[in-house]
C-alpha cells in the first residue's frame, strides 16, 4: 500500500509539474481568453504562480480522491495542509531568494515552483502514512478550504487585491489586462 501511494504521489508531482508549466502559457497562447484566465497565469505576479501549482494539483485530487480516498480516510485534511504548504512556499523561497539577491533568475523561479510542488507532495505522502487528520469535521473542512482555494484564485485573477503579492513586478499590473 506504501508504495502505491509513492507511486501516486509521484505521478501528481510530475502531473502538477508539466501541467503547471503549460498553465503558465496558456492565457498567452488562448489570446488572452477569460476561460483561460481563470486557471492559467496571467501575469508574473507571485500569485499567478501560486495559480500553477494550485490549479493541476486541486485537479490531480479530485481524480485521487476517486480511486484512493477509501483507503485513505485523511485524504482531504491532508491534502489540504500539503497544498497550503506548498502555496506558502512559492511566495516564502521566491522572496527569500530574491531579497538576498536583490534580482531574480528564470532558472531560481522555475526551481520554487518545482520545489513548492515536491514539497507539497512529500508531506502529503508522510501525512497519508501516518493516519493523522481523521476525524469527519477535518474531512468537511479540508473540503471546505481547497473549494475556498478555488474560489480566491479565480476571483483574485478579476478582482486582485492592490498588494504585493498580487503585483507584476515587470508590468506594473494587477490581475487579468
Amino acid at each position: 500500500m506504501r508504495r502505491r501511494l509513492a507511486l501516486w504521489e509521484l505521478a501528481g508531482f510530475l502531473f502538477t509539474g508539466a501541467a503547471g508549466t503549460l498553465l503558465h502559457f496558456l492565457y498567452r497562447w488562448s489570446g488572452g481568453s477569460v476561460f483561460a484566465a481563470a486557471f492559467s497565469a496571467v501575469n508574473e505576479s507571485t500569485w499567478e504562480h501560486m495559480k500553477l501549482l494550485f490549479v493541476p494539483l486541486f485537479l490531480f485530487s479530485v481524480v485521487q480522491v476517486c480511486v484512493m480516498g477509501k483507503n485513505y480516510p485523511n485524504f482531504l485534511a491532508v491534502r489540504t495542509v500539503s497544498t497550503l504548504t506548498g502555496l506558502a512556499l512559492i511566495p516564502v523561497l521566491f522572496y527569500t531568494y530574491t531579497g538576498v539577491l536583490g534580482f531574480h533568475v528564470m532558472w531560481a523561479d522555475i526551481a520554487v515552483f518545482f520545489l513548492a510542488a515536491l514539497g507539497a507532495f512529500a508531506l502529503d505522502f508522510r501525512l497519508l502514512g501516518r493516519g493523522r487528520f481523521t476525524s469527519l469535521w477535518q474531512q468537511i473542512l479540508g473540503l471546505a478550504v481547497l473549494w475556498a482555494l478555488a474560489f480566491l484564485f479565480v476571483w483574485c485573477t478579476f478582482r486582485p487585491p492592490h498588494l504585493a503579492l498580487w503585483r507584476d513586478m515587470a508590468a506594473g499590473i494587477y490581475g487579468a489586462p
